[in-house]
């Protein structure tokens, strides 16, 4: 049996290293049994870094700050720090990091025991790239500075390359790709998506977004609805695809007019691409004309059978010549799993 000191006990000495693996369990972890995720928290503001001629500021705020094999630091950087930016290169530009950097003797052997902020120049190069901290170093990104070569603009400042961190079960934000080691139930928001691990893959859980619509082009002799006199006044046809819950869904809306000609087996001038074609035939019941074409009949049907197609037609099914011929059909409030 191994026995260890806990925290937050009376008269129990606990050194560093134990005190930093305790506070492990504040944080995210990171895929590993001891391990925690490093980051800023997210919507404070803090450690934010801004550059005004060739001064660069870091705000203050909190961090916690990972080390493999060390545990997690807590860094409260509680006034603004200043650094000088590097004069640009005659010919070539670069890019500079800033970052949050602890320093603990008993790790690093630097003789400190304190946490500041560092600006490290990059190397000029055609293709230029942030650099890394090399040796034994406690840190965590903050932003990264782009310096034109001399004459070529100003020097721009990125806090992308930060991470964030959240309380054990949190959500993290902002995040261009999925957190590494992930556990069943984990969320994070990918920027657009609400994401949730389920054990092999991530679903997507929510969707806050603004679709826009798309208008085709109909077939011959079809005429889009407007809001004044063809399709009854339901609007132009238009469609648009969406994600609900993980499946995406296609949506139409509006409605047409038919003046001439028999008709068509695809209501529309093109096939739909294959991005917006179901997987299986989706069919509806819409309304259509009171009345029919023919002058002097009276239609006794009011609606008619559409089908979206597999091959991206759709097509009114039962609009054959006579009295029940359609003239103008509503697609308005159509919608249907693309899978």
């Amino acid at each position: 049996m191994v026995a260890v000191n806990p925290t937050w006990i009376d008269g129990v000495g606990v050194s560093g290293y134990y005190l930093r693996r305790g506070d492990s369990i504040l944080t995210m972890h990171n895929g590993n049994a001891l391990g925690a995720r490093s980051g800023v928290v997210p919507g404070s503001g803090g450690l934010n870094v801004t550059l005004s001629g060739s001064t660069i500021s870091v705000g203050s705020g909190i961090a916690l700050v990972y080390y493999a094999g060390e545990g997690l630091f807590r860094a409260s950087m509680t006034s603004i720090s200043t650094l000088t930016l590097t004069a640009a290169h005659a010919t070539l530009p670069r890019i500079d990091l800033v970052y949050l950097r602890v320093w603990c003797n008993s790790v690093d052997g630097s003789g400190l025991n304190q946490a500041d902020v560092v600006y490290l120049a990059g190397t000029p190069s055609s293709t230029p790239a942030a650099p890394v901290p090399v040796g034994t170093v406690i840190y965590m990104p903050l932003a990264t500075i782009s310096v034109p070569a001399s004459g070529g603009g100003s020097p721009t400042v990125s806090n992308a390359v930060r991470p964030y961190t959240v309380a054990a079960g949190g959500i993290l934000p902002l995040q261009s790709s999925a957190p590494p080691s992930p556990y069943v139930g984990q969320f994070y928001d990918d920027q657009t998506n609400l994401r949730r691990w389920n054990g092999s893959a991530w679903e997507t859980m929510a969707k806050v977004e603004t679709v826009g619509w798309t208008t085709p082009t109909l077939a011959a002799n079809y005429t889009t609805g407007d809001l004044t006199t063809n399709g009854n006044l339901n609007g132009p046809v238009r469609y648009r695809k969406y994600n609900d819950r993980g499946t995406d869904y296609m949506e139409w809306d509006g409605a047409a007019q038919r003046t001439a000609g028999s008709q068509v087996a695809n209501i529309l001038n093109a096939a739909l691409g294959a991005a917006f074609r179901p997987t299986a035939r989706a069919s509806f019941v819409i309304a259509r004309n009171a009345t029919s074409i023919a002058a002097g009949d009276a239609s006794v049907v009011h609606s008619v059978k559409i089908d979206f197609n597999q091959d991206g037609t759709i097509a009114l099914v039962g609009a054959t010549a006579g009295v029940t011929e359609t003239t103008w059909f509503a697609l308005k409030g159509i919608r249907y799993p693309l899978s």
